[in-house]
């Protein structure tokens, strides 16, 4: 399952963990977008952080593990 830590820069011990099946993370326009890429509107946003407020993001599942299938699979 994707999961990410979003480390903040000032806030130490304040890091947040995101986790879901069908999570994916993009960077657009100063902004850190956490998606559902399940989701009917493939551009619904889920979490939006201010890229800002992020010291950085590291992927912490085994990015190896195979994606689920689209619900009811």
């Amino acid at each position: 399952m994707p999961a990410y830590l979003v480390i903040h820069p000032e806030r130490h011990g304040d890091d947040q963990l995101i986790e879901d099946p069908y999570l994916t993370v993009e960077f657009v326009d100063g902004w850190v977008l956490f998606k559902d890429r399940n989701a009917t509107d493939k551009n619904r946003v889920a979490i939006a952080i201010p890229a800002g407020q992020v010291a950085r993001i590291e992927r912490v599942d085994d990015p190896e593990e195979p994606a689920p299938g689209p619900q009811g699979e």
